[in-house]
């Protein structure tokens, strides 16, 4: 009997050791990668776009109206819970439908949530917020791009809506964190090498932006875009 649970002992120290190397491995990569940065000359120009963080995830805000597009075609204003005619930006971020709607705050972080996500068991979801002019500070950085710069980072916001027959965003009813915040449905899954982070990373490599070689956090992209920057 001993020796049965010696043995079961013995499979479980191998199960955590191996758990444990597996998260190293994966933290590791992050640092190394996040630290490699691609598309180092810029796309900058006369159009402002902005990259913002919650200490966790990050956005892209586009301006509602730049050159020819206009999101307000793509998006109605009016799906808000309390639309703000006065915005003029749009905060753009992806991520796992589940953590979205079942987690708007830590508090209420589920294990089963958790797991979903990190091993995309669930599907996506686009959340956008109207806003007016963001406030430039450590968690909002600004940069610029160009007309055709901009042309790619719109084209690539807009891949990752799911949308109807009509050919618009298909909603989530009545999931909102603020008055003027909405829910959609997104493409793809999340997963521990897609993150909302990596999301927001490809958009800036799509148009030629300052990004990371790949990560899955937030801070080597709001490292990139600091102020010595």
């Amino acid at each position: 009997m001993r020796q049965v649970a010696f043995h079961g002992l013995r499979w479980l120290l191998r199960g955590v050791a191996a758990l444990l190397g597996a998260v190293a491995l994966y933290l590791a990569l992050a640092w190394v990668l996040g630290g490699v940065p691609v598309n180092e000359g810029g796309a900058s120009g006369p159009l402002t776009a902005y990259i913002r963080s919650n200490g966790v995830h990050t956005d892209l805000v586009l301006p509602v109206r730049s050159g020819e597009h206009d999101w307000r075609a793509l998006l109605d204003p009016q799906h808000a819970a309390r639309p703000d005619s006065l915005a003029e930006w749009i905060a753009f971020g992806w991520g796992d439908k589940g953590f979205y709607l079942e987690t708007p705050t830590w508090a209420e972080l589920k294990a089963s949530t958790a797991v979903k996500a990190a091993f995309g068991l669930s599907g996506s979801a686009m959340h956008i917020t109207w806003m007016r002019t963001p406030v430039e500070g450590p968690l909002c950085r600004r940069f610029t791009l160009g007309p055709e710069a901009m042309a790619l980072l719109v084209a690539y916001v807009r891949s990752g809506f799911v949308t109807g027959a009509d050919g618009r965003p298909m909603r989530i009813a009545n999931a909102h964190y603020e008055s003027t915040d909405v829910f959609y449905e997104g493409t793809g899954r999340y997963n521990l090498f897609g993150t909302c982070n990596s999301w927001t990373n490809r958009g800036l490599k799509a148009c030629g932006a300052r990004a990371c070689l790949w990560t899955p956090f937030q801070g080597p992209l709001m490292e990139l875009y600091g102020p010595e920057r």
